[in-house]
């Protein structure tokens, strides 16, 4: 199994970024994909979600209406396209896979996890 995330990088306050994570290795049109950040020395917080069985996204409050979150089931892909980005987003974002789907905000229910790319926003 392997998550492979992209996209991440320096950029300025109320810029953009799209993010993008490759699966392989697993049944990835029905399992639930996520984004995760992890700051240094903190838990894995939740981001944004894509349910499989219902299409339903789930995100964050703190960037509800700044993130979407996305998938192509037929290229294995799923990106998150991040807009007026602010400080406080900066965090190392991590993709991750959940055959369960009914919990997509809990880390713990979650099987595969990806390496992550940095994402810093700055001015």
């Amino acid at each position: 199994v392997q998550l492979q995330a992209s996209g991440g990088g320096l950029v300025q306050p109320g810029g953009s970024l799209r993010l993008s994570c490759a699966a392989s290795g697993f049944a990835f049109r029905i399992y639930t994909m996520a984004w995760f950040i992890q700051a240094p020395g903190n838990k894995r917080e939740f981001v944004a979600a894509s349910n499989y069985r219902d299409r339903v996204t789930y995100y964050a409050d703190s960037v509800k209406g700044r993130f979407t979150i996305s998938r192509d089931n037929a290229e294995n892909m799923v990106y998150l396209q991040m807009d007026s980005l602010k400080p406080e987003d900066t965090a190392v974002y991590i993709c991750a896979a959940s055959a369960y789907g009914n919990k997509p905000r809990i880390p713990n229910y979650y099987d595969y996890w990806g390496r992550g790319t940095l994402v810093t926003v700055s001015s």
